[in-house]
C-alpha cells in the first residue's frame, strides 16, 4: 500500500527550503509542496478535488539547528533606539480619545506617544527588548501609520496559543488575550521574518480586513508551508471593531 509518509521523509529537504513537485496522490502538475521548517516537514497539494495535506518530523543536523539559532539572535541583535521624541507615561487628551474608541488599556499595552507627530505608538518587541515599533497618527496626519525601525517582526499582543493574522497594531492588540496572540503584519506582505515568527504557533487563523479577500488566500497559502494549521476566517468588519459575529467565529475556531 502507497505510505506517503515514507515517500516524504525520504525526500532530501533542507531545512527552511521548500520543493514544489506533481502531487503524489492525484497527479497535479506542480500543485504539491513539501517545506521543511526546523524538522516539521509539512506538506499540501492546493488543487481543489484533492486536499492531500499532513505534517511528519525528521532529524535535523546540527548545522540546521545553528543557522537558525543565528537567525533568531539576529532578530534579537537588531540595533534599534526610539526617536526621543517617542517618549513612555504620556498621555493627553488624543491618546484618552483613541484608546477610548479602541477600548484599549494604555499601560497594559505598553503604549507611547509620539509628541512630534502625535502618534500612538505601539512597541515591537522580542525577548524582552524593543526592537521597533509602529505609530499611528491621532489627527489628520499622512501617513497614517509609520514604522520606526526596520525590523522584519511583526507586532504582536496576548500570550496565547493560537495566532491571528490581521494588519495593525489596533485589531492585534484588540484579539490578543490568554487564547490568541494578535499579529499585525503591518504591510501587505508576508516577509520572511513574519513566517519564522509565526512558525513557532501550530495554528494561525488569517483574519484580514473584508475587503482584502485575495490576499487573505495569498497569506493562508504562503503559510501552509509553515504553520500545521492555517484558517482563513471571513469576517463582516475589521476585528478591531469587535462585531459579535465575527468575535464569535473567532473563539469557535480558536477551539
Amino acid at each position: 500500500m502507497y505510505n506517503i509518509y515514507n515517500t516524504i521523509s525520504d525526500m532530501d529537504i533542507p531545512n527552511g527550503t521548500t520543493k514544489r513537485m506533481n502531487c503524489p496522490e492525484c497527479g497535479g502538475y506542480k500543485t504539491f509542496t513539501v517545506t521543511n521548517n526546523m524538522g516539521s516537514l509539512v506538506w499540501n497539494c492546493y488543487k481543489a478535488s484533492c486536499g492531500t495535506k499532513g505534517g511528519t518530523r525528521v532529524h535535523l543536523s546540527v548545522d540546521d539547528i545553528r543557522d537558525n539559532m543565528r537567525d533568531v539572535q539576529r532578530f534579537a541583535d537588531e540595533a534599534f533606539e526610539l526617536p526621543p521624541y517617542v517618549v513612555r507615561n504620556h498621555t493627553n487628551y488624543y491618546t484618552d480619545k483613541f484608546c477610548a474608541m479602541w477600548d484599549l488599556d494604555y499601560d497594559k499595552h505598553n503604549l507611547m506617544y509620539d509628541v512630534k507627530e502625535d502618534r500612538v505608538v505601539f512597541p515591537v518587541v522580542h525577548d524582552g527588548k524593543i526592537v521597533d515599533a509602529a505609530g499611528r497618527a491621532v489627527m489628520k496626519r499622512l501617513p497614517k501609520w509609520k514604522r520606526y525601525g526596520k525590523s522584519s517582526l511583526p507586532y504582536s499582543s496576548g500570550c496565547g496559543r493560537v495566532a491571528v493574522v490581521v494588519e495593525d497594531c489596533v485589531s492585534a492588540a484588540v484579539v490578543g488575550d490568554d487564547v490568541f496572540v494578535g499579529v499585525a503584519v503591518l504591510g501587505t506582505s508576508l516577509s520572511e521574518g513574519h513566517k519564522r515568527y509565526l512558525a513557532q504557533f501550530s495554528t494561525a487563523i488569517i483574519a484580514l480586513d473584508p475587503d482584502a479577500l485575495p490576499k487573505t488566500l495569498a497569506f493562508a497559502k504562503e503559510l501552509r508551508g509553515h504553520v500545521d494549521n492555517v484558517k482563513v476566517l471571513r469576517l463582516t468588519d475589521d476585528l478591531k471593531y469587535r462585531n459579535s459575529i465575527d468575535i464569535a467565529n473567532l473563539n469557535n475556531m480558536g477551539e
